[in-house]
């Protein structure tokens, strides 16, 4: 498939796919005209590359873990620098989840405020 219908398949854009190239997370064949073609295999791994991303891994981390991924290929390098990872997403998600809980602190706070006009208390 052409990039423009890889990208609509996938829910990313043109330019990110090319980024992934550039990063060496996708890989796409040319045509005799130029134009990139990909499987249709690289909409899970398009998929893929963008929860990496969005859990907060580089690009090298998720270059790094591809290979295990596609062929199934790991080393204990590869392992600790994955639980690593994890570790970091799981520091993420704690801070997230305490943002959270003040944040309905707050909410409560002001929807007392605004139903009872008494002042905010303080957090």
């Amino acid at each position: 498939m052409r990039i423009g219908e890889l990208a609509a398949k996938a829910g990313v854009s043109v330019r990110a796919l090319r980024y992934y190239e550039e990063q060496h997370l996708l890989a796409s064949q040319r045509s005799a005209g130029g134009q990139r073609q990909y499987p249709d295999s690289a909409v899970d791994r398009v998929q893929l590359i963008q929860q990496l991303y969005a859990a907060g891994l580089s690009s090298k981390s998720i270059a790094d873990l591809l290979p295990c991924v596609v062929n199934g290929q790991a080393t204990p390098e590869l392992l600790d620098r994955l639980s690593a990872e994890q570790d970091h997403i799981d520091s993420r998600i704690s801070d997230l989840v305490d943002a959270r809980d003040r944040l309905s602190t707050v909410i409560a706070a002001a929807t007392e405020n605004w139903r009872t006009g008494q002042r905010c208390r303080s957090q």
